[in-house]
């Protein structure tokens, strides 16, 4: 597909009026060839791997962004999960391996690193224990390291241990970084159905069945979406709305597509996915939740916002794949409360509750995202709410994330500030009646009958 001069010139007017950006340029790095019996010889591969595979990364995107005229936000790396090369080591500790990955970051210039991770939804390994045991001393000792656990899918289940053990993670996660708003429990995701390609941090890892190194791109643009939209009378019926969707998430997309065939090509690595995602910022204008509004919903949370956002994801993807020639990630709609400013005015009104979060999930790219929850939420509380977001996951065959923030010391009312895209996240009410009997049960949630598909 070419792309002709006045599509850049559209582009280039979406960047001054409506925030449109590229959200990341990740570049996927496989570790597989790092691994090794003893760990400190492990971790000098792996951040050797990491620093020569990705150098220009950093300098690669800044030529893209003014040549183009293209903002490029993030510069991220995603790596294996590494409960796959810990294996190969029998140390117990395993924050050396966080620590490395983290001056690789910081060597590099990236924003994140996403990949101190593990599978464990059919089952848990003595690595993946290991690592596991590590993760919240790993992410309060380091600052751009991302860290997630996939617990469920549709052919395996839920693993109902790891949903308990992933409960437990959070809440040390933000004990231990308490004095920073329990900050540690931001960079960590639980998936149902996890993705090998996905740009996105904090749930970015480079699978198995992907190039040694491939780069994955990551757009956005609400901004734009919602000025789309804006042009439109309250009289435009549905298939109106859906027919501009459309439109306007190929033009992103385009965006979106050029970056990754011109970063791949100078970095000399395979082109991977574009992520079409509408993935908002904290700043004004930048909003899905704006969106669901100017298509109709009185405020974002109230009645019809599910079918909003539902149209929205829909025609987001319709659009978008017929602008890149490999479109993959999580695709679609993003709805974290606490970097959309929208969701945050929403859910400090009372319009948007957990619940009615969970589920709008059920039609959109991921799931319950940057959400802050009392302090003093019990782990089998957690471990509900994770369960229910899984089996929305597996029973529908889609990626679906839990990255809930603890906020210890805090109660509902109050309000978490990071600044910057994780924004401020308004401590939310959990329902108080999980009981004590189902996250201790143990064992897995069979694979649904769905599942059966040979």
């Amino acid at each position: 597909m070419s792309i002709t001069p006045q599509e850049i010139a559209e582009t280039r007017g979406m960047v001054r009026e409506q925030n449109l950006d590229i959200r990341t340029i990740t570049m996927g790095i496989s570790l597989m060839g790092c691994a090794d019996e003893d760990l400190k010889r492990m971790c000098t591969k792996v951040y050797d791997r990491v620093t020569q595979t990705a150098e220009h990364l950093v300098s690669t995107a800044a030529d893209l962004e003014r040549e183009y005229g293209i903002p490029i936000v993030n510069k991220r790396v995603s790596v294996t999960p590494v409960a796959q090369i810990a294996a190969a080591c029998k140390d117990v500790d395993l924050t050396p391996l966080a620590h490395t990955l983290d001056k690789a970051a910081a060597t590099l210039g990236i924003d994140y690193l996403g990949g101190y991770s593990a599978l464990v939804q059919k089952g848990i390994g003595d690595a993946d224990r290991r690592l596991i045991a590590c993760i919240p001393e790993a992410l309060a000792a380091t600052s751009r390291v991302c860290s997630s656990l996939n617990v469920a899918s549709l052919r395996a289940g839920i693993n109902m241990d790891a949903v308990l053990l992933a409960a437990r993670t959070i809440r040390r996660a933000a004990e231990l970084t308490a004095d920073e708003d329990s900050v540690g429990a931001s960079k960590f995701v639980v998936f149902a159905n996890m993705v090998e390609d996905s740009p996105f941090m904090a749930g970015a890892v480079h699978g198995s069945g992907e190039a040694d190194a491939v780069i994955n791109v990551g757009v956005s643009g609400p901004g734009v979406m919602a000025a789309a939209l804006a042009e439109l009378s309250d009289e435009a019926d549905m298939m109106e709305v859906a027919e501009r969707i459309k439109q306007t998430a190929f033009k992103i997309t385009r965006a979106g597509e050029l970056m990754s065939r011109e970063a791949a090509r100078r970095l000399g690595v395979e082109k991977g996915i574009v992520d079409l995602s509408l993935a908002p910022t904290p700043a004004v204008g930048d909003s899905v939740a704006r969106i669901l509004e100017i298509i109709g919903v009185g405020r974002c949370g109230g009645p019809g916002t599910t079918a909003a956002l539902a149209l929205l994801n829909d025609c987001v993807k319709k659009g978008g794949v017929m602008a890149s020639s490999s479109v993959g990630g999580l695709s679609g709609a993003f709805i974290p409360v606490s970097e959309d400013a929208g969701m945050i005015e929403a859910a400090e009104a009372g319009a948007l509750t957990l619940e009615k979060l969970e589920a709008m999930t059920c039609v959109c790219s991921v799931g319950l995202d940057m959400i802050a929850i009392p302090g003093d939420t019990s782990v089998e509380a957690i471990a509900g709410i994770i369960a229910d977001e899984m089996a929305i996951g597996v029973i529908n065959n889609k990626t679906t994330a839990v990255r809930i923030i603890p906020a210890i010391g805090k109660q509902e009312g109050e309000a978490v500030e990071y600044g910057g895209l994780f924004g401020r996240a308004p401590v939310m009410h959990v329902n108080p009646h999980a009981g004590t009997v189902l996250a201790h049960r143990g064992g897995r949630f069979p694979a649904p009958l769905n599942s059966l598909k040979n």
